[in-house]
């Protein structure tokens, strides 16, 4: 009678399934890493674009309705404000993360 069975080894089958649990779960953290990098951005230019509206609106209001150059430069000011921000982190990222040109 043979009471020893044939057990997967670190290289047998449990190791292959080990490897494979591994290498999947290393790609399931690179999708989760790009998908947090791809909403990052998407938020960044939705703050760029409401700031860029919001200097629309000073200017507008100070060219067409007596409005007062301090708005104009509160909405620069918070513009280059963002600005350093992205560039700070974009020190650490991607360099395709400036804001856009004006």
């Amino acid at each position: 009678m043979v009471v020893e069975r044939c057990k997967g080894g670190v290289d047998g089958p449990d190791g292959q399934k080990k490897e494979q649990a591994a290498q999947a779960l290393n790609k399931a953290q690179q999708g989760v890493g790009q998908g947090k990098a791809k909403i990052d951005e998407a938020q960044a230019k939705h703050q760029w674009d409401a700031l860029l509206r919001d200097l629309g609106a000073a200017v507008y209001a100070e060219q067409r309705e007596s409005g007062s150059g301090d708005a104009v430069a509160a909405a620069l000011a918070a513009l280059d404000a963002q600005a350093g921000r992205v560039r700070a982190e974009g020190a650490d990222g991607p360099a395709d993360s400036e804001p856009p040109p004006i």
